[in-house]
């Protein structure tokens, strides 16, 4: 009969999942149900997008209006995702997932149902909320769930995004043809609260708390439970014995600790994350805030022209997302992110040089080329990064802080180019945005970190090599992946 394995601590966790070397059986499950939530927070801000026109002719917007409603979600997000980090670190993994489903729920109804701006506001406001706490412990929540060998597969997301992204394209197509007239924003506002709904209820059923973390916090019973739940792995806790013969759990962790993440080894995992993510979520709000102007463009006038015109672009999102495991897997996450900042910076410099000028052929290739070199590079890789950068009792922390600093540059593309394009013209924003890839490319070559491309998990790493340890920590306490 086969001895049990023991787990002592994180690092035993860590080796058990390692060694399953790819997500297989009730993992499976677990792992998309997390990327659940990634799909409803694209699909929510896919869902104002899609029927933002009647909302306007409906409800009267103005301009200022419009603005503060399509900003308000991701800058809620750059508060709440170091919350939700925060969060993920004291109370679990699962517990602020659930959260979130519930504020999107309550997001989603509020809007389709309301009668004013303000009301409809309030409803993005709590949208924003569950952007913020999601999309920063779910990548967490993923990395602690995926074997190393199966890394890549977090790249997935920017996949599920644009897979999010045409799905509620496709449905307001459908609404459309049912004639339900300028009201087609509530219904698909409304679709969003229905998917966090059963998004909730299936998470709520099958979601099974990190097994790292639960050891981290000294709850060795518990986490071999969860591995058994999740992978089938019927380990026994055999916690080390230690000066008052108990298992120390590590230190809690806090906002007050963010200073961690730009100290040591972590500053330049923490600055080409940040910079990633920050670039990426500039060019694509920036151009993506355009993209139904260049519809129009190429496929015609008509609301269902413009509308499978976006789906065909989207279409080349899916693609190049899927190909982000691969470009990673190939080149690593740092080197496809510098080459996905390059095909982006060439693709705005030709939109910049021929907008308006070129035949429809390129007029249609250009933005391809931008969507695939995003999606397939920058994209994805930030996110994915940070996850794997860091170690459990502060990934969360880490995830939530770089998801912040993606939204502040969703937020600057949202408002800061409109600006620019009225001042210069779209062609010349097009132009000054290719500054922003030139800068995440040179970010990305000079940084040589790269967490597919070491042996070393952060779990192994040495305290004195990752930077100052967390206050009451041990030097003998490996940091927990």
């Amino acid at each position: 009969m086969a001895q049990r394995p023991s787990v002592k601590g994180v690092a035993d966790i860590v080796a058990l999942i390692d060694g399953m070397r790819t997500v297989t059986g009730r993992a499976r499950i677990t792992w998309y149900l997390a990327f659940g939530g990634l799909f409803l927070d694209a699909y929510a801000n896919a869902a104002l997008s899609a029927g933002l026109g009647p909302m306007t002719d409906q409800m009267h917007l103005s301009s200022t209006q419009i603005s503060v409603l399509t900003a308000t979600a991701p800058f809620l997000a750059i508060l709440f995702n170091p919350v939700g980090g925060w969060l993920a670190t004291r109370i679990g993994r699962v517990p602020p997932l659930l959260i979130a489903k519930v504020f999107a729920v309550a997001g989603a109804l509020l809007a389709a149902f309301s009668g004013d701006f303000t009301t409809v506001w309030l409803g993005r406001v709590l949208v924003g909320v569950a952007y913020g706490v999601d999309f920063a412990v779910a990548m967490a929540l993923l990395a602690e769930y995926t074997p190393k060998a199966s890394s890549g597969r977090l790249n997935l997301w920017q996949a599920v995004w644009y897979c999010a992204t045409t799905g509620n394209l496709v449905l307001a197509l459908g609404f459309y043809q049912l004639d339900v007239g300028q009201d087609i924003w509530r219904w698909s506002l409304g679709s969003a609260g229905v998917i966090a709904a059963v998004l909730l209820v299936l998470q709520w059923l099958f979601l099974v708390e990190s097994p790292a973390w639960l050891a981290s916090k000294g709850r060795l019973e518990d986490a071999v439970r969860s591995l058994r739940r999740i992978y089938g792995i019927d380990a026994v806790a055999a916690p080390d014995a230690g000066a008052a013969g108990e298992h120390t759990a590590a230190p809690a962790v806090g906002l007050r600790d963010a200073g961690l993440l730009f100290k040591g080894a972590y500053l330049p995992r923490t600055v080409l994350s940040s910079v990633i993510s920050l670039g990426q979520g500039l060019q694509y709000f920036a151009v993506g805030w355009y993209l139904p102007v260049i519809s129009l463009t190429i496929f015609g006038e008509s609301f269902e022209k413009a509308t499978i015109g976006s789906m065909v672009f989207n279409a080349v999102g899916i693609v190049g997302g899927l190909a982000s495991a691969w470009c990673g897997r190939r080149m690593g996450l740092r080197l496809s992110s510098a080459w996905g900042f390059g095909g982006v910076c060439v693709a705005l410099v030709l939109m910049g040089l021929t907008f308006g000028k070129a035949p429809l052929v390129v007029a249609f290739c250009l933005p391809v080329l931008f969507i695939l070199c995003h999606s397939a590079g920058p994209g994805a890789n930030g996110k994915s990064i940070a996850a794997l950068s860091y170690s459990s009792d502060v990934r969360a922390l880490g995830t939530g802080v770089t998801g912040m600093v993606g939204s502040f540059g969703s937020v600057i593309g949202l408002y800061v180019f409109p600006q620019i394009k009225d001042a210069l013209g779209l062609a010349h924003t097009f132009l000054v945005l290719a500054v922003v890839p030139l800068l995440g490319m040179l970010t990305c070559l000079a940084v040589k970190w790269d967490p597919t491309r070491t042996d070393a998990s952060p779990d192994d790493e040495q305290p004195d090599e990752q930077g100052p340890a967390l206050p009451g920590s041990s030097p003998a306490a490996a940091p927990a992946r």
